[in-house]
């Protein structure tokens, strides 16, 4: 049966199919994320010997998604997600190798190679939450693209509480230290290439496209398109996502130096990572485990309020970061309370911009908001990294917070549309 042929039943029956497929995809795919989040900074302190450097780690996996977001949506344009999918997980395979390798190594400029081709991998993962749009009924657009996002909880989640049993792994297979939890990351990799391959029949975007097609030659008319929405909600998605990621990549270092005595504490090796991991994990549970929930309510209430909405959390979580940072739980309720916020942002700000765009310039636009997206969040995780050096966490807290009242102040772009 060709995708033209579909009816809507059918349609419908493919569509939940393919969220399902795209779902354990992302199950699978988060763990290499969540773990390379976890170890990154802190593979990068080690290795280069300096905090301020740090930084470079989270910068070179957003680089890498910044760098092949563009190339794999006009790849999934031409070819279909599928084969875009597979391409992003082969560039996360190797790159897990090579920052075992550079970490055995240690070698400062392999590691944040390694860690830039992960990010290469995980642009595909952040595409699978477009894939989910492709053939979703309008209504509920922002529901299924957020059942994706929200299947990165348990990868994501999985990731950073792999930490102690890798170093386990990694002892008995004579890994370099903390790298051991990349074992698992390789083997979950393996699983998702081949589920793409095997599973993702029929390719969600060509039948959208072939879709599309159909109904505009029935019809004679062409979709209307909203350029202005659509800018606004790539700069809503990108700032949001700057916030998250300029945070967060310094968060481990801080706890670090928290558990270390900086802070009044005193911790073993053991407990640092263990309260690294912690932290990382409900951070990303706050990323990702509401985010159905934010998916509906975009829905129902409409984008643009669910993405103010999104910045009223993220708001709260830097008034954490800014004046509690110096007790442990005051870091985590501002990292959870920072996932929570980038996932309203996210997830309604991919739904808007799906939604202001015509089909035929939706994946390039799509792909121009993942590039921002990862390039502005990698520039940020550098500064990130000068300004916890020179003006603690708290400082970091104050400047993220410029980008919350941005896209507050810039809303009334989007308030002339039905969203």
């Amino acid at each position: 049966m060709t995708a033209a042929a579909l009816t809507a039943t059918e349609q419908a029956v493919v569509q939940r199919r393919t969220v399902a497929i795209l779902s354990l995809g992302q199950v699978l795919g988060g763990i290499a994320f969540g773990a390379t989040v976890s170890l990154g900074a802190l593979l990068a302190a080690d290795i280069s010997g300096s905090d301020a450097l740090s930084g470079l780690a989270t910068a070179s996996v957003t680089l890498g998604a910044a760098l092949c977001a563009i190339p794999l949506a006009r790849l999934a344009a031409r070819v279909g997600r599928r084969r875009a999918l597979t391409l992003g997980n082969l560039f996360a395979l190797v790159g897990i190798a090579v920052v075992i390798l550079a970490a055995a190594l240690r070698i400062f400029p392999l590691l944040l190679a390694g860690i830039l081709m992960i990010g290469a991998g995980n642009a595909g993962n952040l595409q699978s939450r477009f894939a989910a749009t492709d053939l979703a009924a309008p209504v509920h657009r922002g529901r299924d693209l957020s059942i994706v996002v929200w299947a990165t909880t348990i990868g994501g989640v999985a990731g950073p509480l792999l930490l102690a049993p890798g170093e386990v792994v990694g002892h008995a297979l004579g890994m370099p230290p903390q790298t051991g939890s990349y074992v698992f990351s390789f083997v979950a990799q393996c699983a998702a290439l081949l589920l793409y391959l095997v599973a993702l029949r029929p390719d969600p975007l060509l039948a959208a496209q072939r879709l599309a097609r159909t109904a505009a030659a029935a019809a004679g008319e062409r979709v209307v398109d909203r350029p202005v929405v659509a800018r606004y909600a790539i700069f809503a998605v990108a700032a949001s996502h700057v916030v998250m990621a300029s945070v967060m990549a310094m968060t481990p270092v801080h706890l670090s130096h928290m558990a270390h005595g900086a802070h009044g504490m005193a911790a073993s090796p053991a407990d640092v990572s263990q309260l690294v991991g912690v932290t990382i994990a409900l951070h990303v549970a706050g990323m990702y485990a509401l985010s159905p929930v934010f998916g509906i309510l975009a829905d129902r209430w409409g984008k643009l309020r669910v993405v103010l909405l999104g910045q009223a959390l993220s708001a709260a979580s830097l008034v954490f970061a800014i004046f509690a940072n110096d007790q442990p739980w005051g870091v985590m309720m501002a990292l959870i309370l920072l996932g929570l916020g980038w996932s309203a942002a996210t997830v309604a700000g991919a739904a808007l911009l799906t939604e202001a765009s015509a089909p035929e310039l939706r994946t390039r636009r799509q792909g121009r908001s993942d590039s921002l997206m990862s390039l502005c969040a990698a520039a940020g995780a550098v500064l990130a990294g000068v300004v916890l050096s020179n003006f603690q966490y708290a400082g970091l807290g104050i400047a993220a917070s410029v980008l919350v009242v941005a896209i507050v102040a810039l809303s009334p772009l989007a308030r002339s549309t039905r969203t």
